[in-house]
């Protein structure tokens, strides 16, 4: 890790990166590590899944039979788990611990810094997590953390003008805004202002911030929705009731929304959390979505 700031893996523990069929409801683990790695997103032309291990980004076929391999970015190696494919196929923007975004190219390359600088002083952090279907606009968190507080904010961010949008005010804590395929609408997970701490639940709002729409009503606490490319489902990370924030090493399940019936389906349950699915890792064809599960004592996670 770097500076302690990398999180470590326990010794007895492994990554899994397994792929879910949703047409047989079958898990593959396609890859098992002692190595920490997170975050799989799915190239646009399904060669291969992206993800981030101790700074850097890797990348592996489908089947697990060919990588993988690093994608080199150097002078940035202090990647986390925040990359977003660009909907050119040839690039991904990643965030740099930094608290940057930059834009770099899959098969490698000296990475390019997107966002900019104007706001350092204040200790203000981007942390990616969306792109707009046209590749024009980046969804992002906002972070200031000082010693009184944290404070997070939606933004959108447009790469050519270099102007951001505000889209909510700080008053309670949100993450992971994604796009849908349409690019009409964001998807998010946020507290409440005057809810308990953690109980974070899935939302929805225009791509202009307005029109906020609660999708999820349960009393686990719910992260990081990602919608399929055919805009038929959103996958999202369901932690223990209670939990604050979205830490690692917790009993959690990944649960897929038919967002016509609004139907909702555990496919697994694991250990995991932090780094299982930060990101949108559907294939583009939405017939099959990757993560990562954190197994401890070695012993894999039975197939189901």
């Amino acid at each position: 890790g770097f500076n302690g700031l990398m999180r470590q893996i326990l010794s007895n523990q492994v990554s899994e990166l397994v792929v879910y069929d949703c047409v047989s409801k079958q898990t593959k683990v396609i890859y098992r590590t002692h190595d920490l790695i997170e975050a799989p997103n799915w190239t646009f032309d399904q060669k291969w899944l992206i993800f981030n291990q101790d700074g850097r980004l890797y990348r592996i076929d489908p089947n697990g039979t060919n990588g993988a391999a690093l994608i080199n970015s150097d002078p940035i190696n202090d990647l986390n788990n925040d990359h977003v494919l660009d909907p050119n196929g040839r690039d991904i923007y990643v965030s740099s611990n930094d608290g940057h975004l930059y834009r770099l190219g899959l098969e490698g390359g000296i990475p390019t810094r997107v966002t900019q600088t104007d706001r350092d002083a204040q200790g203000f952090r981007h942390y990616l997590h969306g792109v707009s279907p046209d590749g024009a606009n980046l969804a992002y968190v906002g972070l200031i953390a000082n010693a009184s507080q944290v404070k997070t904010w939606i933004y959108t961010f447009d790469i050519g003008l270099g102007v951001h949008h505000q889209l909510t005010n700080g008053d309670f804590p949100v993450d992971g805004p994604e796009y849908s395929p349409d690019g009409q609408f964001i998807y998010f997970n946020a507290e409440f202002p005057d809810g308990p701490k953690g109980g974070a639940q899935i939302f929805r709002m225009r791509a202009d911030g307005t029109e906020k729409t609660q999708l999820t009503h349960d009393d686990r606490v719910n992260w990081f929705p990602h919608i399929s490319p055919d805009n038929q489902s959103m996958a999202f990370l369901s932690y223990p009731k209670g939990t604050l924030g979205h830490p690692a090493d917790r009993d959690v399940m990944i649960k897929i929304i038919d967002l016509t019936s609004s139907n909702i389906t555990t496919i697994d349950r694991f250990n995991g959390g932090q780094g299982t699915i930060n990101v949108n890792s559907w294939a583009p064809t939405s017939d099959k979505f990757a993560y990562v599960r954190y197994p401890i004592d070695g012993n894999p996670t039975c197939d189901r």
